[in-house]
């Protein structure tokens, strides 16, 4: 059996989108582990609230993001976020976190790669997850057929998977996104990151950590 190692994220999570690369190099660097991407759900209002309610603290955090990551977010996003007035974004996580449920069932071995995507999709692209088409050209680049896709996107069975994915986290007593856990049994469970930390950072609390499982 591959140990488990789990990556709490969120699609709409800026400091996840910094954290990619590091999560991406890990999975290559061990492909030993079984990397599962567990959404959060940080994102959850009743009632859509628009982008102008979180527009003045991105604007404010993201260079920051963007200084300690190396990350780039894109212009087309950023638009969004200098004029959230002219914005028709309504953020919820909801929706890819039910896309990747979808495309875990596809590719588990890839959802590292494929949570990466959603986030470049978003925070790069300036595409809006809320919009079923922000993710037509993903089901090109995974050869996933969108007829399949989009009838799994509208049903229950994909909607109650994400939000026990959001239950899941919480169990975890996940509170901060990104989230690195290793598992070292049924309960037991080791804390690798919580927040952004870099590649050397996490590889080396990853090997102690795999070494004390011997």
């Amino acid at each position: 059996m591959k140990p488990n190692l789990f990556y709490c994220y969120d699609a709409y999570c800026g400091w996840c989108y910094g954290f990619s690369p590091v999560i991406k190099k890990l999975a290559d660097s061990f492909p030993d582990l079984n990397f599962e991407v567990l959404s959060g759900g940080m994102i959850l209002p009743e009632k859509p609230v628009p982008i102008a309610a979180t527009a003045g603290y991105i604007e404010k955090a993201y260079p920051t993001v963007e200084e300690y990551t190396g990350i780039k977010f894109g212009e087309d996003y950023l638009w969004h976020i200098r004029h959230p007035d002219l914005s028709d974004w309504f953020p919820h996580s909801e929706k890819p976190a039910i896309a990747l449920c979808i495309f875990k069932e596809f590719y588990p071995d890839k959802q590292v790669a494929f949570a990466a995507d959603l986030q470049y999709a978003l925070h790069f692209e300036g595409r809006d997850l809320t919009d079923d088409e922000a993710y037509r050209h993903l089901l090109e680049k995974y050869s996933i057929q969108p007829e399949t896709f989009y009838t799994k996107l509208a049903s229950e069975e994909y909607k109650e998977q994400a939000y026990y994915e959001f239950q899941l986290c919480k169990q975890l007593q996940v509170t901060g996104y990104p989230c690195l856990l290793l598992q070292n049994s049924e309960t037991r469970f080791t804390l690798l990151a919580r927040g952004y930390t870099d590649y050397e950072t996490v590889a080396q609390r990853l090997e102690a950590a795999l070494q004390e499982q011997k």
